[in-house]
């Protein structure tokens, strides 16, 4: 099975591509930057979609259990764990599950800021959380996860 690289036109060549029953794919991609070649194993989920380098995946899908997914970018920076059920968000800095029944507070990661009010671009963004809101359902879970993503990116 082969995915596109991450690299688009950098990548002059694929090594060797390997997928794993835990959710990830690694590939071995020779890509060029700054004129210089050197080797790179990245890793995507099962539909292709980039999630990091090898002990990421490894981290997120082995030890966590999850299947990463795209969130708002164009990086897996959610996923739900087969493990705990929780839907998790991440980025390089931080990673955080939720479930049904957990509730926004003030000065969490998935909250708004005070100053959505005053700025068009979030009052109608299904993935700005007013403080209260509760996941209800599992698509609140993955709303509360999308948002967290979004904060510590």
């Amino acid at each position: 099975m082969r995915v596109k690289s991450v690299y688009k036109k950098e990548c002059k060549k694929i090594e060797w591509t390997k997928k794993f029953k835990s959710g990830y794919i690694l590939q071995r991609e020779l890509i060029t930057l700054g004129g210089s070649e050197c080797w790179m194993t990245v890793a995507y989920n099962h539909s292709g979609d980039y999630i990091g380098d090898s002990k990421s995946a490894y981290r997120l899908c082995v030890k966590r259990g999850i299947l990463p997914e795209l969130g708002r970018g164009s990086v897996c920076s959610i996923g739900k764990s087969k493990k705990d059920g929780k839907w998790y968000g991440w980025s390089h800095r931080a990673i955080y599950g939720f479930k049904i029944g957990d509730k926004v507070k003030k000065g969490d990661c998935c909250a708004e800021s005070g100053w959505v009010e005053d700025c068009e671009e979030y009052k109608n963004d299904p993935y700005v959380l007013k403080v209260g809101f509760e996941a209800k359902t599992e698509e609140d879970c993955k709303k509360m996860a999308i948002a967290f993503a979004s904060s510590v990116s």
